[in-house]
């Protein structure tokens, strides 16, 4: 146990998935310059956004929420949140912001960056009631789903876990967790390599990937390889997952000391890690498309709306807005709300100009104050 703690300690103090791995260069996080990233790259073909954009805090929806991780919003708008530490979801009314907890996960065991973490709703909730959540076990990170019946008692609403997938590596430190249905309806999983640089590498491992399943769980037609749910590698730990209005997927993960990304992802390619770090222009691995230095950024939760991406910041504590046109920003990123609001962990698409936005100041790394954590809702162009 002294070891394990010793480990933690040592391994992400400052912000989620920022911390050095042994035998890896780069600078130091205290060494790391304040300026945002390297120019977008490729030139545009097609008009974007504006350059500038806004965001305008139009309330607070809900508060004193412990440890919140994944989000969902249900059909009709309520939104369902996961807590990593406690393993429970709860319901959040999107007029009133009043919370009711739905049930528990049985076999969640919350540590370090582990536990409760990702949540989606079935493409087929109207029919199957089914939600899906990533979460850490004692031995390993899977994926499962639950049968939501709305009609029992608060608390009990939730049925046995169905385990779709299991043995995703788990670790003190770069679990991934963030899971998402896609315009496919197939479900897509973003994973860590839980500081063995080595499994993201490893086609065989399903540590550092993006994954892409059936609902059940089973590769998918079209994936790189037939019989694995493996979509793309070389990730170092990827939270953040979107498509845009042409269904091109994007993800978010972090870097160690130097720089952040933002990914557009195509089955089958390589990201990089732990080879490269960044826009390392070098044969066989794909660049970023966007950077930023770590103190900056630390990157969890991204949506997309109005055109741009949008990303939420653990260490850098601000919201980034990320103009697209076709593949490649339009205008350099633009950070809102910094060090306003602490911790910022998840980010989820409202409908329109709208968008919800959830703290992460009880995360165990944050400095809660009175009403942390918080759900906030955003007006955004």
């Amino acid at each position: 146990m002294a070891a394990v703690a010793l480990l933690f300690a040592a391994g992400c103090s400052s912000g989620d998935g920022t911390s050095p791995s042994a035998g890896t260069p780069g600078a130091s996080k205290e060494a790391a310059s304040p300026s945002t990233a390297a120019s977008p790259s490729p030139a545009p073909t097609t008009a974007g956004p504006p350059a500038k954009g806004s965001v305008k805090v139009v309330s607070t929806l809900a508060e004193d929420l412990e440890s919140p991780w994944g989000a969902a919003v249900m059909p009709g708008g309520d939104l369902l949140v996961t807590s990593r530490d406690e393993g429970t979801i709860t319901r959040v009314d999107a007029e009133s912001g009043e919370k009711t907890e739905i049930g528990s996960v049985p076999g969640v065991a919350p540590g370090g960056e582990g536990g409760l973490l990702g949540l989606a709703i079935s493409p087929s909730f109207a029919s199957d009631r089914q939600v899906y959540v990533y979460f850490t076990t004692a031995s390993d990170n899977r994926i499962a789903r639950l049968l939501y019946d709305e009609q029992k008692p608060a608390g009990q609403q939730l049925g046995a876990p169905d385990t779709v997938l299991r043995g995703i590596p788990k670790g003190v430190i770069h679990n991934g967790g963030r899971i998402a249905f896609g315009p496919d309806k197939m479900l897509y999983a973003g994973t860590g390599e839980t500081g063995e640089t080595g499994l993201a590498q490893d086609k065989e491992s399903l540590g550092g990937k993006i994954l892409r399943m059936t609902p059940d769980g089973r590769p998918v037609h079209g994936n790189p390889e037939a019989d694995s749910v493996v979509y793309s590698y070389g990730h170092r730990n990827v939270q953040g997952l979107a498509w845009d209005s042409e269904k091109r997927l994007w993800a978010a993960e972090f870097g160690q000391n130097t720089w952040d990304e933002l990914n557009l992802i195509e089955p089958g390619k390589n990201y990089g890690w732990p080879e490269v770090e960044g826009k390392g222009g070098r044969p066989g691995f794909v660049d970023p498309v966007a950077q930023w230095r770590t103190t900056e950024a630390s990157p969890s939760g991204i949506a997309y709306a109005q055109g741009s991406i949008w990303m939420a910041g653990l260490l850098g504590e601000r919201l980034w807005r990320i103009p697209l046109s076709g593949t490649a920003p339009s205008a350099d990123p633009q950070p809102f709300l910094e060090e306003e609001y602490g911790r910022l962990r998840t980010v989820v698409p409202a409908g329109g100009n709208k968008l919800w936005l959830l703290t992460s100041e009880t995360d165990t790394r944050g400095t809660p104050e009175s009403g942390d954590d918080k759900i906030l809702q955003l007006e955004v162009r």
